[in-house]
């Protein structure tokens, strides 16, 4: 029987050709932030919104990427990373928000006849503090869920569940005015970031190398982590957790540990994602968007680390195509994918490739 042709690439390639390709794709990346400075006049010149949507694909790789080393590694389906991606967003937003407004209200709370600013949003001029945010807001969460719903020994199904409750519970506060995040507008309209404009090339081409670099630190850690006697604890968790407390190890810690990082990486991506895309509302919160990413891990492989990038890649693309064609259809698509991947493609496309090299 003939073999597809990726298949039949996967089989002679070794990974001396798996790096070569890696290194390509991540000069490719490089290059685009570099081309969208040339003349609007070039051949070569990269368009704003070409380099906005890779940046916006590349922040859902790095959700895809923290997914898959809660879900591929300990076993953890997690259905409300959004959550957590929204939230690093929110509080970028805050401060861009801060940045547009001057010595003024931001503009939402001048319409709803807000006298001052909430408590919650002290210190938020600061980019530093908001960094902070950004990394505290949804590694805080994650903690404190975390550290109950380990302690009570909350897994599979429940847990999914459960993190799928607290994403849509975020998403309904979010959404109400009186709590001081735009309601659901939620925020848009940021002018600069650091004094510098945000629809600047220079600052669009900055923004894209600094997704680039989250990106690759993180697939990097991701590496070491699962490369580890950590990685490895987290592999028999996810494939036999008794027999792991049987050898005297306590799950929950590493669980824990996995989660918040998880939840970190995240935020960081919801960060970048929001001065590259111009908004932040709470429908980014969606538990179909968490569902999502799950579907983009399963699609690349769980548990493979670069299987979730191809994923992130390959779906976000196909829904570039499929709002803009067919935008009535697309969540039909999406479940069908589902589907298929679930029926046909446990190991995703990933696995696909490594079983057709290993016959």
């Amino acid at each position: 029987m003939n073999q597809p042709l990726i298949v039949t690439a996967a089989q002679k390639a070794g990974p001396k050709t798996s790096l070569a390709v890696g290194g390509i794709v991540l000069l490719m990346l490089l290059a685009l932030p570099l081309l969208s400075l040339l003349p609007a006049d070039s051949s070569l010149q990269v368009s704003a919104y070409t380099l906005t949507l890779v940046g916006k694909i590349l922040c859902y790789a790095i959700v895809a990427l923290a997914l898959d080393l809660v879900w591929g590694y300990a076993g953890l389906l997690s259905l409300g990373h959004g959550l957590f991606f929204a939230l690093g967003g929110y509080a970028m937003g805050m401060y861009l928000m801060r940045e547009a407004a001057g010595d003024g209200l931001p503009a939402f709370m001048t319409f709803l006849s807000w006298s001052e600013l909430p408590w919650y949003w002290a210190g938020t001029q600061h980019f530093l503090w908001a960094l902070c945010l950004v990394v505290l807001a949804p590694g805080l969460l994650a903690l404190v869920f975390g550290f109950f719903a380990f302690r009570s020994r909350i897994k599979g199904v429940y847990f999914s569940i459960m993190t799928q409750a607290l994403t849509f519970a975020g998403m309904l506060l979010f959404f109400r005015n009186e709590t001081g995040f735009g309601g659901n507008n939620g925020f848009t309209n940021f002018r600069s970031i650091l004094g510098f404009s945000i629809t600047a090339q220079g600052t669009r081409a900055v923004l894209f190398l600094l997704t680039v670099l989250l990106l690759v630190a993180s697939l990097y850690l991701g590496w070491r982590l699962a490369r580890s006697k950590f990685g490895r604890v987290l592999t028999a968790l996810r494939d036999a957790e008794n027999r792991l407390m049987f050898c005297g190890y306590d799950p929950r810690g590493f669980k824990l540990f996995v989660w918040v990082l998880s939840a970190v990486l995240c935020g960081l991506a919801g960060a970048l994602y929001v001065p590259q895309v111009g908004i932040i509302n709470p429908s980014e919160m969606s538990p179909t968007n968490s569902i999502e990413a799950a579907v983009w891990v399963a699609l690349g492989g769980r548990g493979t680390l670069i299987g979730p990038l191809l994923g992130a890649g390959l779906v976000n693309g196909m829904k570039s195509w499929f709002t803009v064609a067919f935008p009535e259809y697309w969540l039909f698509f999406l479940g069908a994918l589902f589907i298929v991947v679930t029926l046909y493609l446990p190991k995703g496309i990933f696995g696909l490739m490594k079983k057709g090299g290993e016959q």
